[in-house]
């Protein structure tokens, strides 16, 4: 074998890798025991808050040190191995910003009836059209004003010299498109603030390119009625004036006198706080120590072109500390408390700031301080060359009404663009009230700083340099082009509404994750366990170095997984146990090629080599198509359809190379050793197994047409009878799942919920255990509210309560005799129902599509590639008139929603494995045999390949079958299909795809 060096470095190389970012997992465990320890009362419950609480205090400390490094309980919480929302509870959420609002702002809110008529159009279009909500009101518009410009309707005050009445339709759409998606950033920047300072630990906010939606995922989070406030709250834009230090320093040196008395009293430690800033040595820290390493601050002018004032504020807090009204830093070192670190009074490190509220927060220090000052952290924290990040503590300037000066709704626009020296700035514009006032506020505090506050933080605080008389002003300083964007997005949080509302919402109580948590562990020990015990009977030593492979290839995903901070799903768990029946594949296929070699006498070290050659090829085949499928699930797929797609992806590639290269590097090794410790490939049990058939496949292929035709005609007529079960995410509306501490009856219970829904598609259904239902209702489909959304759970919890006489219970944990709880609910909007619906459309379809290309371009002739296809559509109507005959019998009636999708093109990838090594071993038996008859060929080549088909599809079969029992009913409908997949997909290699090609081809018997 060559670069078996390589090959052995880069295992070592991401064996080390993978074991380092584990252990950060590892140590998260640990000390997520600790919190739970700590929080456990006498009687041994556990205290969540309190437990959050011990997790909250240590999030900045070092709690990891790994030769000499520290990470602190926030930077290993980032490297860990994350648990998906399914496995640990929490709350999904995607929003969806309203375009109707910032077009109507645009609008001037202009009254025209046809205006609004086009608006409401463009709503109902949406639910049933992938255009943007701006191409679909234009087209509405149009039809109703075909002979009017949109100029009448947005050329107004607001948008003067943007748009006027002559500005072509095009232009105004490019406006108009430009708002939406500033829009979107806009809410994007205020809700990634209010996400990073909600109290959880790895949330996740992402935008989702091209749908004006944002998706965020809050792990442990319970209270939903807190979360749709906060993500749906209006932002609160103000400016303030801040107080110089001068001003504040002597309130300042009391407080920290008074901090230093009771240092003193207590005996302990005079200078910094050893729980705020470590053991630094501060005898040689000097005023440019201090700030020689943070950025200088913003300067403001106005649009006259007057000179910008871009002095830094930190040098300005280094005169006043060294003027007098406080003593200098160096002289203060030996009296200083945490009030004033090392860094000068109000700049702190990020992991102090907890400890600095509960100092501000007290009631003594409280009194020190004057009653007008009110202090908010900037939302960004500085990072110096050393590493530390440093937050300013800012002191606002109260007013007595207790309101900002100036609040954001007097601006009319900001935008980024570059000022007179060719530097990134602001430009923001105001109306006359806001002109006016900011005209007193800046020639009041000029040489002074004046606050811009988001939500309560500060995120820019510039000089004022001059009076700005008209409300036009330039904002500039130090910024990089995406900082200024950032910084006009904020202020045009008060230019133009951008309300968001909720498309999609699922939350899923702690108890039910930890259930999923366990049945995804037992569902890949009993398939690791089924296979490693297989592989051994059947392939001996041979099977033992498989299964070391096998072992490689799952602790390789995991590490991947946390080396990319890709959360581990429930879907992801299926993709793992799917990649261990899928992984032997390859070993099979080189083991297979070993023994046949050998039942021709070649030698073992030939036959070793032969059997990876021959194989390679098959190998490189059925896993790139599986490879495809799985690229194309990421890039259309949606919410669990993704996590299952990484898993995947990241399993071909593992499985690859464990299977081909690191299994070589043993087998060789093993294969130089003496007589007595040669490798085997056979045990007497499988030794001459399935070696010798001549079965003729191809004289059966009619009887296989009938009987998938009769097959599918039944599952067509069943579903025109009952239809698909479609699940929330495919035709909206909202589903609970809803567990009872006894069995209860769910035909009973639907009867009463039907009214309490207005007898809108209400079902109930028993979902894995005869104490737990799924609760699906179209009530208030269309109403994606908040309103809504409560009066449908009320509705719910009433229409049990008067069902069953049990009272409804929050916490998961304490269900009795007496009550009920919610464990998980979803939301799907009809709009994104029909987005998510189109996808899954679209991925099968251009799965199939893909290919057929990649068939044809490998075996060079259509009628293998069009053979192929067949077998796939074949094998996908198969399966979903196995769900339409299994609900139509009374079985089971399995949901129709994404992870079926999922499944879908799973088996759509598995099948195309089975037909490529069948087509695979075709090419190369006409090569050999070329005056043999194609039907003769194609006989041969099936009976050759049978062994590994048989093996790859009994092993991969059983593994699903474990997932089926054990992998709870999330994955009930999954792994279903995987089943029938499964078989229909080994048998239509056989039966359908082969004999397609030989009938195509019109050179068969």
């Amino acid at each position: 074998m060559r670069n078996k060096g390589l090959v052995i470095s880069l295992t070592i190389i991401v064996t080390l890798l993978c074991v380092y970012y584990l252990s950060f997992t590892l140590v998260t465990k640990g000390i997520q025991q600790e919190a739970t320890e700590y929080a456990r009362d006498e009687t041994g419950s556990v205290n969540f808050n309190k437990r959050q609480e011990y997790l909250d205090s240590i999030w900045n400390k070092p709690v990891y040190d790994l030769f000499g490094a520290e990470f602190t309980y926030r930077e290993i919480k980032e490297t860990e191995l994350s648990l998906g929302l399914d496995l640990q509870g929490g709350m999904h959420v995607t929003l969806e910003v309203s375009p109707v609002d910032i077009i109507k702002g645009l609008s001037g809110n202009s009254k025209d009836p046809d205006f609004l008529a086009a608006l409401e159009d463009a709503k109902k279009a949406q639910r049933n059209s992938q255009a943007s909500f701006t191409s679909l009101f234009y087209d509405a518009f149009k039809e109703r004003k075909p002979n009017s410009g949109l100029g009448e309707i947005f050329a107004n005050a607001a948008n003067r010299g943007r748009i006027s009445f002559n500005t072509p339709d095009n232009e105004i759409l490019d406006v108009i498109n430009k708002e939406v998606e500033d829009a979107i950033d806009r809410s994007f920047q205020i809700l990634r603030t209010r996400i990073d300072r909600f109290g959880t630990s790895q949330p996740n906010i992402q935008r989702l390119q091209g749908t004006g939606r944002i998706q965020i995922e809050l792990p442990g989070v319970e209270n939903k009625e807190r979360v749709r406030k906060l993500l749906q709250g209006v932002a609160k834009l103000e400016f303030w004036e801040v107080w110089s230090l001068q001003e504040i320093g002597g309130s300042l040196q009391s407080v920290n006198d008074m901090l230093v008395a009771e240092e003193q009293a207590k005996g302990g430690v005079t200078g910094l706080d050893d729980a705020l800033s470590g053991d630094s040595d501060l005898s040689s820290l000097t005023e440019e120590d201090d700030l020689s390493d943070l950025t200088s601050e913003d300067g403001l002018s106005d649009l006259d072109g007057l000179e910008s004032d871009s002095s830094d504020a930190l040098a300005d807090l280094a005169e006043d500390t060294s003027a007098g009204s406080l003593d200098s830093l160096e002289a203060q070192v030996p009296q200083i408390s945490p009030i004033i670190s090392q860094y000068g009074p109000f700049y702190y490190p990020v992991e102090d700031t907890a400890a600095i509220n509960d100092i501000f927060s007290r009631d003594d220090v409280k009194a020190l301080m004057p009653s007008n000052v009110q202090l908010s952290w900037t939302a960004k924290a500085n990072k110096l060359d050393d590493g530390t990040e440093l937050m300013e503590l800012v002191p606002l300037r109260k007013l007595r009404t207790g309101k900002a000066p100036i609040e954001g709704d007097v601006i009319t626009n900001a935008r980024q663009d570059f000022d007179e020296r060719g530097q990134p700035a602001v430009y923001m514009n105001m109306n006359s009230q806001g002109a006016k006032k900011w005209r007193k506020m800046t020639s009041e505090n000029i040489d002074r700083r004046i606050a811009i506050v988001l939500d309560g933080f500060v995120f820019s605080a510039p000089n004022v340099s001059v009076e700005i008389p008209d409300g036009s002003s330039i904002i500039s300083g130090s910024f990089t082009i995406e900082e200024a964007k950032d910084l006009a997005n904020i202020l045009k949080a008060g230019a133009l509404p951008a309300p968001t509302r909720i498309v999609e919402e699922a939350v899923i109580g702690p108890s039910l994750g930890k259930v999923a948590q366990q049945q995804g562990i037992v569902s890949i020990l009993a398939g690791l366990g089924i296979v490693v015990v297989f592989m051994i009977a059947y392939y001996s030593k041979g099977g033992l170095v498989a299964n070391l492979a096998l072992a490689f290839n799952v602790f390789f995903i995991l590490g991947i997984l946390a080396q990319l901070n890709a959360a581990l799903t429930l879907p992801g768990i299926a993709g793992i146990v799917l990649t261990i029946g899928m992984s032997i594949d390859a070993n099979v296929l080189i083991f297979e090629r070993i023994r046949e070699e050998l039942r021709n006498s070649a030698g073992l070290k030939a036959a070793i080599n032969a059997g990876y050659q021959k194989a390679f090829s098959s190998i490189v085949d059925a896993n790139a198509t599986t490879l495809l499928t799985a690229a194309i699930l990421y890039v259309l797929g949606q919410g669990p359809v993704k996590g299952f797609a990484i898993t995947l992806i990241i399993g071909i590639f593992c499985s690859f190379f464990s299977a081909v290269f690191i299994t070589r590097v043993i087998v060789e090794w093993m294969s130089k050793k003496g007589d007595d410790a040669k490798i085997s490939f056979a045990t007497p049990l499988s030794k001459g197994l399935l070696s010798k058939l001549e079965f003729n496949f191809m004289s059966k292929r009619k009887f296989a047409y009938i009987f998938s035709g009769i097959f599918i005609v039944v599952g067509i007529v069943a579903m025109s009878i009952n239809g698909l079960n479609l699940g929330v995410d495919f035709k909206g509306g909202r589903s609970f799942v809803v567990t009872f501490d006894e069995t209860v009856v769910p035909s009973k219970l639907e009867t009463s919920l039907s009214s309490s829904f207005d007898n809108q598609g209400t079902e109930v259904k028993t979902y894995g255990a005869s104490n737990v239902v799924k609760i699906t209702t179209a009530y208030l489909v269309d109403d994606e509210s908040t309103d809504a959304d409560e009066k449908v759970e009320q509705a719910l919890i009433n229409g049990i309560s008067e069902s069953t006489g049990l009272t409804f219970n929050r916490d998961d944990s304490q269900v009795d005799a007496t009550s009920f709880t919610i464990s998980s609910s979803s939301k799907v909007g009809a709009t994104i129902a029909d987005d998510i619906k189109n996808s899954s459309y679209q991925s099968a379809i251009f799965g199939i599509l893909v290919i057929f290309v990649y068939i044809v371009l490998r075996f060079r002739k259509w009628q293998f590639g069009l053979g192929a296809v067949i077998a796939l559509v074949h094998d996908t109507l198969f399966v979903l008139s196995a769900f339409a005959i299994s609900g139509l019998l009374g079985i089971k009636s399995f949901e129709i929603d994404q992870v079926f999708i999922a499944a879908v093109l799973t088996i759509i990838g598995y099948s195309i494995n089975d037909t490529v090594i069948v087509f695979d071993r075709i090419r190369e038996t006409t090569r050999l045999f070329a005056k043999d008859s194609i039907f003769d060929t194609f006989n041969v080549s099936i009976n050759n390949t049978l062994n590994r088909t048989l093996i790859t599809s009994v092993t991969t079969l059983v593994v699903v079958l474990v997932l089926f029992i054990f992998g709870g009913e999330v994955l009930r409908g999954f792994s279903f299909a995987l089943l029938i997949g499964i078989l229909v997909g080994t048998y239509s290699s056989i039966f359908i795809a082969t004999p397609t090609v030989l009938d195509l081809s019109k050179k068969g018997s």
